[in-house]
């Protein structure tokens, strides 16, 4: 099978990775790709939609896999399908679940799907006038893609009114802000929750837990993931079919009820609050660093892509490993503040149970670099989690490039 992969982070090398161990024989396409990918597959140097859809078709592409939102937002499902090549994803209509929050919480509310007390708005009075009605710290999100960065947890009325302010003027995020919705601070846990769908039906994936903030002890700014583990055992049986049922369920008859029928990955960001689940934030692809530990988990991740590509998913028997997963960021020395100075990166070995997924790099004289951001994620396996996060921690002392920062307490909320 020829397969397309849209991106270039460690979120599409893991993909990459557990294609290439699919009974099917693969040949992997990247579009843009890294410096690392060249060694799993082909890059092409294509970023515009309607160039990749015509090299697609006119090289008879069996597959086309998005990685990233952007690409979703721009409506590549769309141009794929209007050319009769099969992709897994969501139609930008779809999409709007993640491309606008505004949009996805007045979804919640008609479908009575439980989330925080919210109001969409793009008038400064209002937004004060309701930001009164709530206790500190108060949510503001920016309402378009800001690469995971467009949330603000305001600590004070004051802090509140002027991330407001700095959004709706265009300062903080540009057009992404002009519209914001501020939500009250829901207090408890958090946990990814993945839902494979075709349309119709679904498969849930193992539960997984990111960890956004640069520190350990969760301390820091926040980041787009420094790690994750899978599955977690904070979600017991009762609360996944709560999720199931309160949440997923709602979610595709809705969408299905608007005409916008799901097909691809929907990934809830879920807060359990007294052992209650609420949507924090829809996203409409596989998470990052998220999806670097849910890949090695899955039997046959081509089965399962094609099962949805196909509408055959509930025929289709999915295979999870009995064993878990732990990913550590390693980041680059300024992440996330700027970027830094590009460095060589040398592995001494890869202990057995683990691998590496690439992001941030680049490639000069055969020599991988770090190339700024995320540089890579060191993934461990085992039959426990600690035992998974010793590997990981095993990979990781033996990764060395300038300036790399890591946390040493990824799955630290099961581990405690």
């Amino acid at each position: 099978m020829k397969i397309l992969i849209l991106g270039s982070g460690a979120r599409e090398y893991s993909i990459a990775l557990a294609l290439k161990q699919s009974p099917k024989k693969t040949e992997l396409f990247f579009a843009p790709g890294n410096a690392a990918m060249q060694k799993l597959g082909t890059n092409l140097n294509l970023k515009d939609i309607n160039v990749i859809a015509s090299y697609a078709k006119a090289k008879e592409f069996d597959l086309c896999i998005v990685g990233g939102e952007s690409f979703l937002a721009q409506g590549v499902v769309d141009l794929f399908r209007q050319n009769n090549i099969p992709i897994f994803g969501p139609t930008k209509a779809a999409a709007m679940l993640e491309i606008s929050k505004s949009f996805m919480k007045s979804f919640l509310k008609k479908h009575k799907i439980k989330t925080a007390k919210f109001l969409n708005t793009s008038d400064l009075q209002k937004a004060k006038a309701f930001i009164k009605t709530l206790t500190p710290p108060i949510v503001i999100k920016a309402d378009g893609l800001c690469a995971g960065k467009g949330v603000i947890i305001a600590q004070s009325y004051e802090e509140a009114f002027k991330a407001s302010e700095d959004m709706l003027s265009g300062k903080s995020f540009g057009d992404a802000g002009k519209l914001i919705v501020i939500e009250e601070f829901l207090d408890g846990f958090e946990l990814s929750v993945f839902a494979v769908c075709d349309g119709t039906d679904f498969v849930l994936l193992p539960v997984a837990q990111d960890h956004k903030k640069l520190k350990d002890n969760d301390q820091g700014p926040n980041t787009g993931g420094m790690g994750a583990y899978a599955p977690s055992t904070l979600a017991d049986e009762n609360l996944l079919r709560r999720i199931q049922r309160d949440i997923i369920i709602p979610t595709l008859n809705g969408m299905k009820a608007d005409d916008n029928e799901f097909n691809g990955v929907l990934f809830a960001g879920i807060m359990v609050v007294n052992n209650k689940p609420f949507v924090l934030e829809y996203n409409v692809r596989f998470g990052d660093p998220e999806c670097e530990v849910l890949m090695p988990l899955l039997d046959d991740p081509l089965e399962l892509i094609l099962a949805c590509v196909e509408k055959r998913l509930k025929h289709t028997q999915i295979k999870i490993k009995d064993e878990f997963a732990v990913g550590v960021v390693c980041a680059s020395k300024n992440y996330p503040y700027s970027s830094s100075e590009k460095t060589p990166i040398h592995i001494k070995e890869i202990p057995e149970n683990t691998h590496i997924s690439y992001a941030g790099v680049s490639l000069e004289n055969e020599q991988l670099f770090a190339d700024g951001g995320r540089v890579l994620v060191c993934v461990g396996l085992g039959k426990s989690i600690q035992e998974a996060r010793n590997k990981a921690y095993e990979l990781c002392e033996n990764v060395e490039f300038e300036g790399k920062q890591y946390r040493k307490d990824i799955a630290f909320q099961v581990l405690k």
